[in-house]
């Protein structure tokens, strides 16, 4: 299996090889360069949906588009606030500002804005929230809208706002369009900003732990080259339309990209050292120590590969569109340390060491450092080591079913973000269900004949769904005097085709919190009972549930089934990749319950710094997954390379030795890369969005504990209690 791949690094390590192989790649780099985009320009983000557009909250979001079609654009919401009361000189400044959105000098993408400014005063006291603090004001932008032109358009209304000057009154503006216009202004220079904070950590780190500059910046030149040749590769698929480009995937591949890189480099000139203490010729080295580290970085690279590749089965848009992304990097990566990493470190010898340059004369491996009286006391005690750790572990699984997740993703933006603080201000002065009011449609296959009867089920489903808890309010309710004037019923309330039947749905609860989505889950549960009790008929009349609040339910629904199905699949395929590489069957096993004894236990001990630390109440739902994918994918390697280096001793010394000499030799670059890689996805805490903080601070915590408490003692600890005596 083994065989293509050293047949390979064999010539990308020898004299001629190692020479064509950087040509190669600096062709590419070129070539790619001039011809294709980069991914920057096909970027976007994935919408929190199901691939196939096929859940109950956009089928119904469909047959609403359908069947009652407006023209309404992307809607902005105007907060104005002033604790205590918003004066008469608050609602001049107020009118002068809804006066210039109704005239000819307001931005040109505005379609439409609420004419405040020519309501009657007592009509304009009603839009006031119940303490008289807080008013809104909505207006709509043209549909389809680039988002630089929508943060363009909310600036010229701030810069409005600002001329007017509101005398202490804030101002904020939310709801969809303020929400993306925040968003591109976060993000603007993010990338930029996260690749140069990488670079240096990593280049700061190398320095301090090898002291040798050229080694520092090799693997960060190695990783400038390989992301030039995946970036572009992303650009054509963009181009193309060969796949969706997400722009949150391609800011986390940049991480993985340097920070596996970076490992690979480290696993080949740490045995690469070794070798040219024991030969003169550094092409005769190299190819030695390639032909053994060629084994980690392919079965470490295949299990990240199928890992990335398993998310292709998941239903939630921003998972799937994770794959292609992380996958065409991970090829890539996979390409470059089999090639372009031997080559280089070959060409450079060992120059690449200064100061520190190993000599023949120093042949004999010392390990007399912290990892060799480590195995010393994993050889001596693995019982007592292996039971206490495995103690503390259980503490932290089992606090991972404490976990509470947050669906309000608004939540996730910092605290001063406009929109943010606009919504937080609905939140707190209207009553919450009206943040996000639900429609309920009841839709017909024929039509419905247009009589009083109809009206009247109607009236009783409406009355049926007021007396639910948590619900707040059903309307219209069509009075008698309508009944028989259709001309009459109030604006989309029945459809031009007599085939559904708009309502308006508010919750008591906030539409984003749990007791919302189960009151929709129970309605949804309810649909053939509440139909019934209202007279309709089941067989070609259903209930639809469209808004905010059911569409997290779905959201909720398809990220339970993609965590069971990627965790199954992951776990499945990546145990039977180890039994490949270890040709054992315990063995596999047990490498597979420590890595998942390693999550669940980080995702535990995270959720309680999170809670009794930081203070969170909740997190964001989709951190297992993107926690669990590269922890368990990324966590492998290091057993690969643990488990590669004892099976080499094995051969020339008993077992628990070989266990020992394993952990000794190989803890220094271990301990090296999973500091490396924590600090790498450590730099996702400086980033402004929450989820991406919690997500850099898992990372980097999971992957500390993984590398030097499961894979420096636990997993060794087992080795030797369950492994052969000689």
């Amino acid at each position: 299996m083994l065989k293509p791949f050293r047949k390979l690094v064999q010539y990308t390590s020898s004299q001629k090889g190692a020479k064509m192989t950087i040509l190669a790649w600096i062709l590419a780099v070129v070539l790619f360069s001039l011809l294709a985009p980069s991914a920057k320009e096909y970027e976007v983000n994935s919408k929190e949906g199901s691939i196939k557009g096929d859940k109950p909250s956009e089928v119904a979001q469909q047959i609403l588009k359908e069947q009652f079609p407006s023209t309404d654009g992307l809607p902005a919401l105007l907060v104005f606030h002033r604790d205590g009361k918003i004066s008469e000189e608050d609602i001049g400044k107020i009118n002068e500002l809804s006066e210039w959105l109704g005239s000819d000098e307001k931005p040109e993408q505005i379609m439409s804005a609420l004419p405040f400014h020519s309501l009657p005063p007592n009509v304009q006291k009603q839009m006031y929230s119940e303490n008289e603090s807080t008013l809104l004001i909505n207006l709509s932008l043209e549909p389809d809208l680039e988002s630089s032109e929508t943060l363009a358009v909310m600036n010229e209304i701030k810069e409005k706002a600002n001329k007017i000057d509101m005398n202490g009154m804030q101002f904020e503006i939310t709801g969809p369009a303020g929400i993306s216009a925040d968003t591109v202004s976060l993000f603007k220079s993010a990338d930029i900003v996260l690749m140069l904070a990488t670079v240096a950590l990593i280049f700061i780190l190398l320095i301090i732990i090898y002291r040798s500059p050229i080694l520092a910046i090799t693997p960060l030149i190695i990783a400038g080259i390989v992301y030039g040749v995946v970036d572009r590769i992303l650009g054509l698929a963009g181009k193309n339309g060969w796949f969706t480009i997400d722009s949150s995937a391609v800011s986390i591949m940049l991480i993985l990209l340097f920070a596996v890189l970076t490992d690979y480099s480290l696993f080949v000139f740490s045995r690469y050292r070794e070798e040219l203490k024991k030969q003169e010729s550094k092409y005769v080295s190299m190819n030695e120590a390639i032909f053994h580290v060629s084994e980690p970085i392919v079965f470490s690279g295949g299990t990240v590969l199928l890992a990335m590749l398993t998310l292709f089965v998941t239903i939630f848009e921003p998972y799937n569109h994770f794959a292609p992304v992380f996958s065409v990097a991970v090829v890539v990566i996979l390409i470059a340390g089999l090639t372009l990493i031997p080559s280089i470190f070959a060409i450079m010898g060992r120059k690449a060491f200064w100061p520190f340059v190993p000599k023949v004369e120093e042949a004999q491996i010392t390990t007399h450092g912290i990892w060799s009286a480590i195995s010393k006391q994993v050889m001596k005690k693995p019982a007592l080591l292996g039971g206490i750790l495995l103690i503390v572990l259980l503490i932290g699984v089992f606090n991972f079913t404490s976990i509470q997740y947050s669906f309000n993703l608004l939540k996730s933006f910092p605290e001063d973000m406009p929109s943010r603080q606009g919504f937080e201000l609905l939140e707190e002065n209207y009553p919450a269900g009206q943040l996000a009011p639900m429609t309920v449609l009841i839709k017909s296959d024929k039509e419905f004949p247009i009589n009083a009867e109809l009206f009247e089920k109607v009236n009783h489903l409406v009355s049926i769904l007021s007396d639910e808890s948590n619900v707040a309010s059903v309307t219209p309710t069509i009075q008698d005097e309508m009944l028989n004037i259709p001309e009459s019923l109030p604006r989309n309330y029945l459809a031009e085709s007599n085939k559904a039947i708009r309502l308006q749905f508010v919750l008591d609860s906030n539409p984003y919190e749990k007791e919302a989505l189960d009151t929709i889950q129970k309605l949804r549960d309810s649909e053939a009972s509440l139909l019934k009790a209202s007279g309709f008929s089941t067989a070609d009349v259903k209930l639809h549930f469209a808004g905010q609040t059911a569409q997290q339910l779905d959201v909720n629904h398809m990220n339970q089934r993609d965590m069971i199905v990627l965790f199954s699949l992951v776990t499945v395929f990546l145990t039977i990749i180890l039994g490949f590489q270890t040709k054992s069957v315990m063995m596999p096993i047990l490498m597979m319950a420590t890595i998942l004894l390693s999550f669940f236990s980080t995702m535990g001990f995270g959720w309680w710094i999170f809670k009794h630390l930081m203070g969170y109440d909740a997190i964001s739902y989709r951190l297992p997954v993107y926690a669990f994918v590269f922890m368990v994918a990324l966590g492998i390697d290091y057993n690969i390379m643990l488990v590669s280096r004892i099976k080499e001793e094995a051969t020339k010394l008993p077992w628990r030795e070989a266990v020992g000499k394993g952990v000794a030799v190989t803890g220094g670059v271990i301990s090296s890369a999973g500091l490396i890689l924590a600090a790498t996805f450590a730099v996702l805490m400086t980033q402004p969005l929450q989820e991406l903080f919690l997500f850099g601070f898992t990372m980097a915590f999971g992957i500390l504990l993984d590398t030097f408490l499961i894979r420096g003692i636990f997993l060794p600890s087992i080795l030797v209690l369950t492994g052969k005596k000689e």
